[in-house]
């Protein structure tokens, strides 16, 4: 499994604090927005809107807001109309970083994603340097103690999944993009309970690490997604899960 599926299961664990609940409803308002503005508002033939009104729903978002981003997204409302751009850069220890954003600045956000590349040790580099070594794909984390594989194995792969993956306490599921919401409807309905789902950049190799760079790059992950543009961050760490969740604490 990869580091990334990894800490994106323990941050899903951990409780979300209402301190960031505020930044969390303003990238998925984006998300929808933007969603909205390049497929439609209609949310049963728009998958990228459906998938973003999920996680809005996941988030306890109120469903006025869900619907005035998407109005805005469609022009019913005014609004901002923003970019999507990806940068691309290093961590500690050479792990490879990209960083999905969404701005109506480029100039600032471009300066600013150097700034907090450099002040994190890691530096960024130009387009093109690390995106070769991801694949996007749906990933779905489901914990061992759920499921049995065979179950898994015969549910999932019968919905379109591509493979399956695991490590001592986690499966992986992954899924071309568009099989991804068929295979996740599936585990559902079979009551299989998910504890990670999301269209994600998948790295073809990962780069372990644990002390001092571990805990370097996490830091540098966690300012990057704290930063106002930023939507997601991929890397290709491998951290164990244990020192994860002694790093989130």
């Amino acid at each position: 499994m990869s580091g990334h599926s990894k800490w994106s299961k323990v941050k899903h664990v951990k409780a979300v604090v209402d301190a960031k609940r505020g930044k969390i409803f303003t990238k998925i308002i984006k998300e929808i927005t933007v969603a909205a503005k390049m497929g439609g508002g209609d949310v049963d033939g728009n998958p990228r809107l459906r998938a973003a009104v999920l996680a809005a729903k996941t988030a306890n978002m109120p469903a006025d807001n869900i619907k005035r981003a998407i109005q805005k997204g469609t022009g019913e409302l005014p609004g901002v109309t923003y970019e999507e751009i990806t940068y691309e850069g290093y961590g500690p220890g050479g792990v490879a970083i990209l960083v999905e954003a969404m701005t109506d600045n480029k100039n600032r956000t471009v300066s600013e994603m150097r700034y907090v590349f450099s002040r994190n040790n890691g530096n960024m580099g130009e387009a093109g340097c690390v995106s070769w070594m991801f694949h996007k794909k749906g990933s779905i984390v489901i914990e061992k103690n759920a499921v049995s594989e065979d179950q898994l194995m015969e549910i999932a792969l019968e919905a379109g999944a591509d493979d399956i993956q695991e490590d001592s306490g986690n499966y992986e599921v992954l899924t071309s993009p568009d099989a991804f919401e068929k295979v996740n409807t599936a585990l559902q309905n079979n009551q299989i309970p998910v504890v990670a789902a999301e269209i994600a950049m998948v790295p073809q190799t990962s780069v372990k690490l644990t002390g001092k760079e571990a805990q370097q790059v996490l830091k540098l992950v966690d300012a990057l997604e704290d930063h106002d543009d930023v939507q997601k961050v991929w890397a290709n760490f491998d951290i164990s899960e244990e020192e994860l969740v002694q790093l989130a604490g």
